[in-house]
């Protein structure tokens, strides 16, 4: 009996053991399945209102037409109109300077600025008005001997050939006598302008840059006295670009209306510029930048007369900005150059909605655009830069989003 009950305890044990495992197994089945059931018909958390799409917040210029003048702004140098370099045509010492002959002074024209010692050319003079006066008598003396050869000869009542009637009547000593007095006058008229040359007088109102001689100077023709400016007007040459010639009025006859141009230099006071006009253009391209050149005139460049008081004087090779008043531009839209686009575009706002829109630019100055066609009159532009820039962006006024959330 012992025996028996030993041999059935090893077949009871393996069948409890089997029972446990098959217990757990289906525990873990059915805990797995709660959990995904679980997991199915979880319910989902939502954010609702957390996010919001949100108009970008622009600045609005509105659209008008109008007639504007555009400024062609151009860098130029200061030259003078009328620039000399004075010489003498006499010879001789100089014995006498105006105080205004010097750097920096002022010259009327017409005024004495040099005398240049006259005593030999006044010398030529009497000795060539002796020999006119020689000359004349001589003339005189054979007109009397022709008179009475022309009597002897109508007395005898000859028949003479041409030729033997001119020597009768003296006619070649005539003829002689007359050529000596033409030449002594010719003589006689040298010597006084020689004589007027010895006094050097101021072509035109001028100011005086430099003076090379002095009282004691011996000079002879072509020496260089001085360097004389016109008063009355400088230029300003200055260049621009080619395409930008079409927009300039120049001057065609005495009187025309021409371009008005602000002149500025940046050494002057802030706001400080001189009135110019716009006078001719140089038929020849700049050297170094390949832009056409303009001659701007500039009246009592110096602020020399009553009616300049108070300006600045303009200094000859200076470097000047010039602004110059353009031809009058009907029917276009002006903005300023940084709210035109890439392309040629310009943002729009359109029922609350970006708006790229293309518009054709028919010119642009330093700063400005000018827009002919592209734009309605009742449309506002997009003035505020913007980062992201989508066709059809939402957007939004400062007026409107202050109470906006």
């Amino acid at each position: 009996m012992t025996s028996n009950e030993n041999e059935q305890e090893p077949v009871s044990g393996r069948f409890g053991r089997k029972a446990t495992i098959a217990i757990c197994a289906g525990i873990f089945l059915v805990a797995a399945l709660i959990v995904t059931v679980i997991k199915l018909t979880e319910p989902k958390a939502k954010r609702e209102g957390a996010t919001k799409e949100t108009a970008m917040l622009v600045d609005l210029m509105q659209v008008e037409y109008g007639t504007f003048l555009p400024e062609i702004v151009a860098m130029g140098t200061v030259v003078p109109e009328r620039d000399v370099m004075l010489r003498p045509r006499a010879a001789g010492e100089i014995i006498k300077r105006s105080e205004g002959f010097t750097p920096g002074g002022f010259i009327k024209k017409g005024e004495v600025m040099l005398q240049i010692d006259p005593a030999d050319y006044e010398n030529a003079l009497r000795r060539h008005e002796s020999d006119l006066r020689r000359a004349t008598a001589d003339l005189e003396m054979e007109m009397g001997r022709h008179d009475v050869a022309q009597m002897d000869y109508e007395l005898l009542a000859a028949n003479l050939s041409v030729q033997n009637e001119a020597l009768v009547l003296r006619q070649p000593q005539l003829d002689t006598a007359m050529a000596n007095v033409e030449a002594a006058q010719a003589a006689v008229d040298q010597a006084e302008r020689d004589l007027q040359r010895t006094t050097i007088v101021a072509p035109f109102d001028a100011y005086v840059l430099s003076r090379h001689v002095d009282v004691g100077s011996q000079v002879d023709p072509g020496t260089t006295l001085g360097r004389l400016v016109g008063t009355d007007v400088y230029w300003v040459e200055a260049t621009v670009p080619l395409s930008k010639l079409g927009q300039l009025d120049f001057p065609t006859e005495p009187g025309t209306e021409v371009s008005k141009v602000q002149v500025h230099n940046r050494s002057w006071p802030k706001g400080m510029t001189r009135t110019g006009r716009l006078f001719k253009l140089v038929g020849a391209l700049d050297d170094r930048t390949r832009m056409a050149r303009v001659l701007v005139a500039v009246d009592d460049p110096l602020a020399h007369g009553p009616e300049s008081a108070g300006q600045q004087p303009l200094m000859i090779g200076s470097f000047v900005e010039t602004q110059i008043r353009g031809r009058s531009l009907p029917d276009v839209v002006r903005i300023e150059r940084d709210y035109v686009r890439k392309n040629d575009t310009v943002w729009m706002m359109a029922d609350g909605k970006l708006d790229i829109r293309e518009v054709e630019i028919v010119f642009s100055d330093a700063q400005y655009a000018y827009i002919r066609d592209g734009l309605d009159g009742n449309e506002q532009i997009v003035i505020t830069h913007l980062s992201t820039v989508v066709n059809g962006a939402g957007l939004r006024i400062a007026a409107d989003g202050a109470g906006s959330e």
